[in-house]
């Protein structure tokens, strides 16, 4: 579309003009300071099995006047919302260069080498974790990121952390609303990253990412700014299994700003702000069959309704992301007490623009949505924590956060007469929806050492959740129970009461009706309820075990019985997300994971099985295709479209000289997965009297897809040029052995689509460090 287009090239011209002043601006060098608290370790592994209570222990640093008070404050943050008792999985700096694509890996697939971690497509929420939707927080510095719209690309890049951890399993009192993990990220600081790197990072699928970052110090300031541009033909996964994609462009640019001043010994202020643009051309699918039936299960027919035969390749449809997020805290550590305040905003948007829309209308039954979301999110957090002697640390908080969306549809439809199989001219109707929701949130808990080896973390938090449709609450306890026998093995044991509200922005409008007689209308157009919040029981049962210096091992448990089970999926033509509720859930599993790391070598293993449920149609039952698969739904247990039963991800790696800045780098990781579901396995046997369902139907979600791996490996090789210069050059192969595998189907609860894999790909780079 030319008007895309435009806007792409004028986007390109400003961002390299943006670079360029940022590389001439940063031509001279500093002092690099060093911290040996924040030194990478070696390990490639994000494995930090069962990680129970903080240690406490002192930050180690040298007397470098303010980066000591930053290493002080930093402790300090960390006591104010540790994971005790959850389950943690550290992936470091140095971590994340060890894998596939590094720092230029997408941020989604750094948590994905975590046990637990289900592969999902872009268009289909990307990652599960623990059988879970995608109900995923993440915390930048320990301040919530509100969530965005759920859209293709996550707008976080990896080069900004300095460490992160996937918080899992049964949470502490201060984790609330989205449950299923916590994405910690601690971010780089101009302290301990005094100086910049620029990068050209390129290769298969006409890739080519140019990228910086810098950060020092000024005075009391510190700071730290990173930046990227992305252009590849591999935006979505392929809905084909051929290596190349047809239409699936993408353009997308990145950026983040730290910056911190200290105020005293013991208190700071923090600024943090990210903005990402991206637009994705939605791939097409050459042989794409016209629809035999539209919604309500109709027969469709285009050449009745006037449209001329039409090729899948003149489609044209396209999806705009934006998100721009900021935050401003202040943080106080006076003697027992640590102290964080933080006020936070975001934006995030999403707009499907079907372009060409008589062939949209001619492959998607007579409907073309044109489609636009807009989230605006802003609130206040408060945590803190304070230490009553030995035993107790006590640790409350609260948060609050309004949202408001604006949804704005146009759906173009054709007029039908399912009597006489006749249609009317095409027509347009337009729905505004601006709902509105406040979320809140209290907690209290204690941290009781009951003996030098046993601790335990209860307490419990309220949360309330009022929107334009619905108003609920709950308080719900936590209790997590640590016990270290030895030295090398650490046992925990937890329960958590969950309150998980729906994302605001994935509630559909339940304004059906406006479509009746017309190729729109619903399936399923009676009893429709709203989306509920879903309240869960969640227990985890844990051990780690130290067997040998540098080798450790670990085993979890998990079991989780809900009512109102959240779930999301593509309904219709958009691509962006739907939620509704089964009115029951049940998830369950174990996890595996192992560690070895020594001197130069690291190597990690994680092996995951999860069994996720759900039985009734609970809300938004229009969503459903007919009568009939919702009578089988309330009758029958299925599993939920995102279970994968296996899911592994493993690695090794060596680095010579890792201390110097004259080194090299191996490594070679793998995924692998069962196959997510797909509708299969039997019929549903059941015809309602006077739907339209009919008995032979699939069972939905009743079988899977394929099981599937892929292998990676990459080198990389380090040059000192001077003091205080290098550079860097670094090679990566994804999916060594060419695998064509299947992600979706396009059959199943709330998929709409076909995704497939990347096939093989080639990159490099080249980096300078000055």
């Amino acid at each position: 579309m030319k008007i895309f287009e435009e806007q792409k090239n004028w986007n390109r011209r400003v961002y390299w003009s943006v670079i360029s002043l940022m590389a001439l601006s940063c031509g001279g060098t500093t002092l690099a300071q060093t911290n040996s608290v924040l030194a990478a370790t070696n390990s490639v592994a994000p494995v930090n099995p069962a990680k129970a209570v903080n240690s406490g222990s002192s930050t180690n640093v040298t007397d470098l006047g303010n980066v000591t008070v930053i290493g002080r404050l930093n402790q300090a943050r960390s006591q104010i919302s540790p994971d005790l008792g959850a389950t943690a999985y550290t992936h470091t700096q140095d971590q994340i260069e060890s894998q596939s694509q590094g720092d230029n890996a997408p941020f989604n697939q750094v948590i994905l080498r975590s046990p637990g971690v289900a592969q999902d497509s872009a268009a289909n929420g990307d990652l599960h974790v623990r059988g879970e939707h995608a109900n995923l927080q993440y915390r930048i510095d320990d301040v919530l990121l509100p969530e965005g719209i759920t859209g293709f690309g996550i707008e976080l890049d990896p080069r900004f952390v300095q460490s992160m951890q996937l918080i899992t399993g049964s949470l502490p009192a201060q984790y609330g609303f989205r449950t299923a993990g916590v994405v910690d990220i601690q971010t780089k600081s101009g302290a301990f990253e005094n100086g910049g790197t620029v990068e050209m990072y390129g290769g298969s699928y006409d890739t080519i990412r140019p990228s910086f970052e810098y950060g020092g110090t000024q005075g009391k300031w510190s700071y730290f700014v990173d930046g990227s541009y992305d252009h590849n033909d591999l935006g979505i996964e392929n809905v084909t299994p051929s290596s190349q994609a047809i239409h699936d462009d993408t353009d997308q640019y990145k950026t983040f700003v730290y910056a911190s001043r200290i105020l005293s010994d013991t208190s700071r202020v923090s600024i943090i702000g990210s903005a990402s643009y991206a637009d994705y051309q939605i791939p097409i699918n050459p042989n794409q069959p016209v629809p035999s039936q539209q919604g309500d299960g109709n027969p469709w027919s285009p050449s009745a309704a006037g449209l001329p035969p039409s090729s899948p390749t003149d489609l044209n449809d396209n999806q705009n992301e934006q998100n721009y997020y900021g935050v401003a805290a202040y943080q106080k550590s006076a003697g027992d007490l640590n102290l964080q305040v933080a006020a936070f905003g975001r934006e995030s948007s999403a707009h499907y623009v079907p372009s060409n829309v008589p062939t949209t209308l001619y492959y998607n039954g007579g409907v073309a949505t044109d489609e636009n979301r807009i989230l605006y999110s802003g609130g206040l957090q408060a945590d803190a924590s304070y230490d009553l002697g030995d035993k107790h640390t006590l640790r409350s908080g609260l948060m609050t956060m309004e949202e408001v969306v604006s949804a704005d549809t146009t759906t173009t439809v054709f007029p039908y007469d399912s009597a006489n199989n006749t249609y009317g001219p095409e027509q347009s109707f337009t729905q505004d929806n601006t709902p509105h929701a406040l979320f809140a949130g209290v907690y209290l808990e204690d941290e009781w050492k009951m003996f030098s080896k046993f601790t335990v973390n209860y307490g419990a938090r309220f949360d309330e959740y009022s929107s334009t449709t619905d108003n609920e609450n709950q308080l719900s306890p936590r209790v997590n129970v640590i016990y270290q026998p030895t030295d090398k093995t650490t046992l925990h044991a937890g329960y958590s009461r969950y309150f998980t509200p729906p994302p605001l922005e994935t509630v559909p409008s339940s304004n059906i009706t406006q479509f009746d007689g017309t190729t729109g209308q619903s399936g399923v157009a009676s009893g429709i309820t709203p989306v509920k919040a879903e309240r869960a029981n969640y227990y985890d049962l844990g051990i780690s075990q130290t067997l040998l210096p540098g080798l450790q091992i670990g085993l979890d448990g998990y079991y989780k019985t809900a009512k109102n089970q959240l779930d999301d999926g593509l309904f219709g033509q958009s691509l962006i997300l739907s939620s509704f509720n089964y009115d029951k859930g049940r998830v369950y599993g174990a996890e595996f994971t192992a560690s070895y790391t020594v001197g130069g070598f690291s190597s990690y293993a994680n092996l995951a099985y999860s069994v996720a449920q759900g039985e009734g149609a609970a809300s938004a039952q229009f969503l459903w295709p007919d009568p009939g698969t919702v009578d089988y739904v309330n009758s029958h247990w299925i599993y939920l479209d995102h279970d994968q039963p296996v899911t592994g991800s493993f690695g090794v790696a060596y680095k010579w000289n890792e201390s110097a800045r004259n080194s090299t780098r191996v490594y070679a990781d793998a995924i692998y997965g069962s196959g997510l579901r797909q509708d299969g396995g039997g019929t549903i046997g059941v015809t309602p009297d006077g739907g339209t369902a009919d008995e032979n139907d699939p069972i939905p979600n009743g079988a899977s897809v394929p099981s599937y791996y892929t292998i990676n490996i990459g080198a990389e090789q380090s040059f000192k040029i001077d003091k205080k210069q290098t550079m860097k050059v670094r090679l990566d192969i994804v999916n060594l052995t060419d695998n064509s595998y299947e992600l979706r189907s396009g059959t199943g609860v709330g998929v709409n689509a076909p995704q497939y894999g990347a096939r093989i790909g080639i990159f490099g780079s080249v980096s300078y460090t000055f």
